[in-house]
């Protein structure tokens, strides 16, 4: 799920955009109504979250703005202003969601995670399986042959991403911009490592290798 925050408040902002990346989706950061619209006018992201009060524009209008556009991406307001009728103007502006601050962010993840299958198109499959490794989206879990294996957030991002192009080659590339969220080379051996633990976990006690190094070029998960 790719989202995109439009939150004026550096901490608060920081904390949403790290706490979604853990739960394994991409989260890119708006500080203010302005910017916010013009990346939200893209309509290049599953669901927005939008801080009701913002400098240069506030939530509301980038709200009510976009659906006088056209574009229906959903849409949860959160707020310190949690009166009905503050609700009610929200949810009227063209929110479809409101969500009243202070909040836990499990209650939040759970929201959102409703309004990404709102959005138009097909239905995103939430149990993916390669051979006979399963993931599943909504829970966050990993079997293989029915044995649950544990992953770090990174290592389940990484999974996710390589079940999501099973068949296909990934390429270092990629990797870094889709699941690390670098467009630059970090000159490190980020990848190396965290390909050496997941391939641990998800081969060690199985006879069948899963995970393919493509030499000079990326890596295959190919049941």
């Amino acid at each position: 799920m790719k989202l995109l925050i439009i939150e004026d408040d550096r901490e608060s902002a920081d904390y949403l955009e790290k706490a979604f990346s853990e739960a394994g989706h991409t989260a890119h950061v708006a500080r203010d109504g302005e910017s916010g619209f013009a990346l939200a006018e893209t309509g290049d992201y599953d669901v927005l979250v939008v801080d009701r009060m913002l400098p240069r524009r506030d939530g509301l209008s980038v709200v009510s703005g976009l659906r006088a556009k056209g574009i229906h991406t959903p849409v949860l307001i959160l707020s310190a202003l949690g009166e009905v009728d503050d609700r009610v103007t929200g949810l009227r502006a063209g929110g479809d969601d409101y969500l009243t601050k202070p909040y836990a962010f499990s209650e939040l993840l759970a929201r959102v995670e409703v309004l990404s299958r709102r959005k138009g198109g097909p239905e995103v499959e939430t149990m993916l399986r390669v051979g006979d490794l399963e993931l599943d989206r909504l829970s966050h879990t990993v079997k293989r042959a029915g044995q649950t294996i544990l992953l770090q957030p990174r290592e389940y991002k990484l999974l996710d991403y390589l079940v999501r192009h099973a068949g296909q080659v990934v390429t270092r590339t990629m990797l870094l911009e889709n699941v690390w969220e670098y467009h630059f080379d970090p000159q490190t051996n980020v990848i190396d490592v965290h390909i050496s633990r997941l391939r641990s976990k998800i081969e060690r006690d199985f006879d069948t290798p899963i995970l393919h190094t493509v030499r000079g070029v990326g890596y295959m998960l190919k049941g």
